[in-house]
This record gives C-alpha cells, sequence and structure tokens, in this order.
C-alpha cells in the first residue's frame, strides 16, 4: 500500500510516519515544498516501512497523483483554516483520480463543509474522511459510549498536551488566527456564536486511580466537534471544546489578546503566530505529561446525571494522539477493512475499542466516571479504581458509619530539633516498637475525622473530597495545614501523593511541599498502612506502619 502525506516532515505527518514505521508492506510518501527537508527527514528515519522523500506543493497534486499512484492521499499540512478560494482542491483531486483521502482537518467550517462532496466521492468508489483526529474522532467515540445508557444535553471537552509536546508552526496559526474570531457553536439549544480564545474554564484531567494532571485552565478552541457533532444527538442543546496549553501565563496573554480583538473588531492574529510558536516551543517546564477529558450532563432513569471519560498520557506518548486515527485506519486498510465510500467527517470513523487498542502498546490510559455527590469519600475520589484494591483497604473506604479498626503499629520520629517540634505540634507519637493502635473513622457533614491512638499518643485529622482547584484530591487537614493528595492505585497499593498545601489557609511553596512515600495494602488478611511524612529543610519529621483489623463497634474497644 503506498500512501502520499502531504507535511510528511511536518509534526503530524512525522508522528504519523512514527506510528506506522512497524509496518511492512507499506510505502510512505514524505511530501512538502522542501525536498531537502524531506530528504533529511528520510535519511533519519528507522523502520520497517518504506520511506521515499517527494518534493510537492498541494496545487501540484493532481500531476503527482498520475505519477505516483497512491493509494490514498493524508493531508498532514495545513493550516485547514487558511487554504484560500479552493479549500477542497486536493479532495477533489483525489476524486477524480479515484484516490482515497484522510486528513488532519482541525478547521470546523472546512471539516463541515466536506459531506458536499459525498455523492462525487461515492460514485468514484473513494473514501473521503475529514478531522481524522482527536477532535472530533476520539471524542464522539467516546459520547457513543455515555449515549448507550443516557440522553446527551450538553458537553464540554478539552485538551491539555504536555508543555513538552512540541507545536507546529501551522497549528499556531491556525489558532492564532481563530483568537478573538467567531465559533459556530450550539448554545441554548440553538446554532450560536462566540468567540475563540475568550471563554475559559477550569477542569482536572483525573483517569480513577492515577496520578491526575494538575488543575488546568481551557479556553474555547474551534475544533470540528462543535458542528459535527450536535447533529448525532438531537436532545443536545449545548456543547464547549477546549485547549489547555502550558505555560498559563501565556495563554492567558492570548486570552487577552483574543478578547481585545473581538471587542474592538480587529483583524486576525495571525501575524503573531510566529512570536507564540517561538515562546511555546521554547518555555518548557513542568510535568511531561498531557490528559484529554469530555463530559456530558444528560438524563437516565428519569434524573440528571453527569458522566465524564479522561485520558491521560505519559511523556512522548502523548503527542502521538492526534495522529492515531489515521493510525488505526491505515491498519484496517491494510487488513481490507476500508471504510464505504463517500466523503464526510470522521466523527464515526473508530470506536474507543479502535484507539483502546492502539493505548495499550503505549503509556496512555483512559477511564469513565460518573460525577454525583453519592457514595464515600474515597469512591467519589477513585470511581471504579476504588473496586480495585484488596479487600481489607476496600472494606475500610467504603463504609459511612462510624467504625474503627485496631491493631498495632511502629514508629519512627525524626531526630532533628524541627522534627521534634513538629511532631509535637501535630501530636505524633514517639518512637516505638509494636505498640497497640487503633483509628476510629467518624463521619462528619463534609467528610470524615480519623482519630489515631499509636501507643500513648492520640491525633487526628479531618478528610473531605476536593473541589474547584482541588477537585478529585482527597483533602487532609491536621489543624492549621491542609493538603491536598492525590490517591493513585499501585498495584495491590493506594498511594498518596501530595499535590498541594497551605496554612492558614495561605498557599505555600511546592517547593516546601511535605513528601515520603504513603500507603495502604492488606498483608495476611489485615489491614496495612505505612506513611512517612519528610519536609525539605527538615528531612525525616514521622514514619509510622503496622496492621489493623475491624472491630464490632467503637465501643467495644
Amino acid at each position: 500500500m503506498k500512501v502520499l502525506i502531504l507535511g510528511g516532515y511536518g509534526v503530524f505527518g512525522g508522528r504519523l510516519v512514527e506510528l506506522l514505521s512497524d509496518m511492512s508492506g507499506l510505502e510512505l510518501l514524505i511530501s512538502g515544498r522542501s525536498l531537502t527537508r524531506a530528504q533529511a527527514f528520510c535519511r533519519a528515519y528507522r523502520g520497517v516501512a518504506r520511506v521515499e522523500p517527494l518534493a510537492l506543493d498541494r496545487a501540484n497534486v493532481s500531476e503527482a497523483l498520475r505519477v505516483e499512484k497512491p493509494n490514498l492521499v493524508v493531508d498532514a499540512s495545513g493550516p485547514f483554516q487558511d487554504y484560500g478560494s479552493d479549500p477542497y482542491h486536493v479532495i477533489e483531486c483525489c476524486i477524480a483520480d479515484g484516490v482515497d483521502y484522510l486528513d488532519f482537518a482541525d478547521g470546523a467550517d472546512f471539516v463541515f463543509g466536506v459531506s458536499a462532496f459525498d455523492e462525487r466521492a461515492k460514485a468514484a468508489g473513494v473514501v473521503v474522511l475529514s478531522g481524522v483526529s482527536s477532535f472530533p474522532v476520539l471524542t464522539a467515540a467516546v459520547l457513543r459510549i455515555m449515549a448507550s445508557t443516557m440522553d446527551i444535553l450538553s458537553v464540554e471537552g478539552g485538551i491539555a498536551p504536555s508543555p513538552y509536546a512540541g507545536i507546529g508552526l501551522n497549528v499556531m496559526r491556525a489558532v492564532v488566527g481563530y483568537a478573538g474570531g467567531p465559533v459556530k457553536l450550539r448554545r441554548d439549544a440553538k446554532p450560536s456564536i462566540a468567540f475563540g480564545l475568550t471563554e475559559s474554564r477550569r477542569f482536572t484531567v483525573a483517569v480513577p486511580g492515577r496520578l491526575p494532571l494538575r488543575n488546568l485552565r481551557f479556553s474555547l478552541v474551534d475544533v470540528p466537534d462543535l458542528q459535527v457533532i450536535p447533529p448525532e444527538y438531537p436532545s443536545m442543546t449545548d456543547i464547549w471544546m477546549g485547549a489547555g496549553p502550558l505555560p498559563e501565563f501565556l495563554h492567558r496573554i492570548l486570552n487577552v489578546l483574543a478578547k481585545t480583538r473581538a471587542r474592538y473588531g480587529l483583524p486576525a492574529l495571525t501575524p503573531f503566530s510566529k512570536l507564540f510558536y517561538a515562546f511555546l516551543n521554547r518555555l518548557r517546564f513542568g510535568e511531561h505529561r498531557g490528559g484529554m477529558f469530555v463530559s456530558a450532563r444528560g438524563r437516565a432513569g428519569g434524573r440528571d446525571i453527569v458522566r465524564s471519560w479522561h485520558l491521560l498520557a505519559e511523556g512522548d506518548d502523548g503527542p502521538l494522539i492526534p495522529s492515531m486515527a489515521i493510525e488505526a485506519l491505515v491498519r484496517k486498510m491494510m487488513r481490507g477493512e476500508r471504510p464505504e465510500s463517500g466523503a464526510r467527517s470522521a466523527v464515526r470513523a473508530l470506536e474507543l475499542d479502535d484507539y483502546e487498542t492502539l493505548f495499550e502498546r503505549r503509556m496512555i490510559v483512559s477511564g469513565f466516571r460518573d460525577e454525583d455527590d453519592g457514595g464515600t469519600i474515597y469512591r467519589r475520589i477513585l470511581g471504579p479504581a476504588l473496586d480495585e484494591l484488596p479487600a481489607r483497604v476496600l472494606d475500610v473506604h467504603s463504609a459511612s458509619a462510624e467504625r474503627c479498626w485496631t491493631g498495632s503499629a511502629s514508629v519512627r520520629r525524626g531526630a532533628g530539633i524541627l522534627a521534634r517540634l513538629l511532631c509535637t505540634a501535630f501530636g505524633f507519637p514517639e518512637t516505638a516498637e509494636e505498640v497497640p493502635a487503633r483509628v476510629t473513622f467518624s463521619p462528619e457533614r463534609e467528610g470524615e475525622r480519623w482519630t489515631r491512638t499509636i501507643g500513648g499518643s492520640t491525633f487526628q485529622s479531618n478528610q473531605s473530597v476536593g473541589t474547584g482547584r482541588d477537585r478529585y484530591l482527597l483533602i487532609e487537614q491536621f489543624g492549621m495545614a491542609r493538603f491536598s493528595i492525590a490517591l493513585v492505585c499501585d498495584g495491590n497499593r493506594l498511594l498518596f501523593v501530595p499535590r498541594r498545601w497551605s496554612v492558614w489557609k495561605i498557599p505555600m511553596p511546592a517547593r516546601l511541599l511535605p513528601t515520603g512515600e504513603s500507603f495502604e495494602t492488606e498483608i495476611d488478611g489485615r489491614f496495612a498502612f505505612d506513611v512517612t511524612i519528610k519536609a525539605p529543610l527538615v528531612g525525616l519529621i514521622v514514619a509510622y506502619h503496622g496492621r489493623l483489623g475491624p472491630v464490632v463497634s467503637p465501643g467495644a474497644v
């Protein structure tokens, strides 16, 4: 199978080549205006699939089709919002020459307009799919799963790229081009107009049982989902899609420029694209992780519900996700599974299972959540991941009534003077080996109070479910100190990972955040805990571990 990739040495084209590199019997024509860049890309390439460089301007694609005779054309160039007076030139050439076509188009109007070629494509026996990327293919696949159990009324979604992902200049031109410009979407059950990057919302991407992304600012983007998804769901009244790029201060600057353009009717901000491109590809700091979410409000069983889907991608795997839809389709075509002829958006091109098959090969995980207020603290934070934990850990965190567990524990205090002062202030026990231990869990209006007695010392904390920027985090308060903690399932252990903290409601510096590995598990049929608290400039404050079993009631102790 021969595939001609327009923009083959660019960001998205290059990543697609990487994803397809293991496929024997595949020939990839790496094309673009610069033969030198195409040749350099091919020299650096390592893979099984064959690659060949090709100098090609999209205006001359018809001649290339006749000479090269590819089976498939993939347009990975763009920006699709700026294809001039003849935006569908490549599609028309492919239909005329009987060549299948896929593209990465992120321009909503471009993707929505492709259906105008449906009859011609069917008559020619050609497949034309537009918008074959995360937006809208992955979004739509997720919503179809949700729609099987609920009537969808409104949808919010967003993508949060890793700050280390890198962004192509054409993508930056597209984003800056629609910043402050009109964006078509559905709002209040009717077609409406908003303005790109002028509306912002905060979300936390949190796959159940995994370390979530930090709470991020997402701003409205002009993606195909806004126009091609509402027709799929007649009951849908609202849809909103955003992006959460980092660093946030540059994101906010772009918000200000977008609002200024929208308010005063200024021309497009395209002249700033190279500046933002340079900054975003140089100012890289923070976690090398990315994510995506889709949240839907609807009705099921006569009640209002909210369900969400979250995706997390580690390191360099995240940037590959936008190219995975075309990867999946090419792999299907190689197996003889060709989509039906016709021209349309790719909103129904793949199912979530198609993606999951590809995710399994990489550090990419996803999961669903039911966003109701029911259940215990840990159920509300961990969702279905709670059920993956050992039975004794599940017992501790599944009950809502007051209960008590007893056993034994060992303690080691830090030796420094600051450590001793902090242990005294918080009531942490003295160093001891295998002394009696008791933990009482008492429900309260906003959560649960944990009272721990180890040896002759008693200390307590209050736990609750985080909200706002602490959404999907456990809040644990020791007196004046408040900690926001991620709950992470690691095999048969439940890890407690500190993310933020404050003292007297004043946010404290992240570099001073107390750390140390702390977890719960099951050992020999008993609930086991292992807590280590360290702090910069202090070192070890306290470490304690032990095993507990339930008693009939607190009064029996």
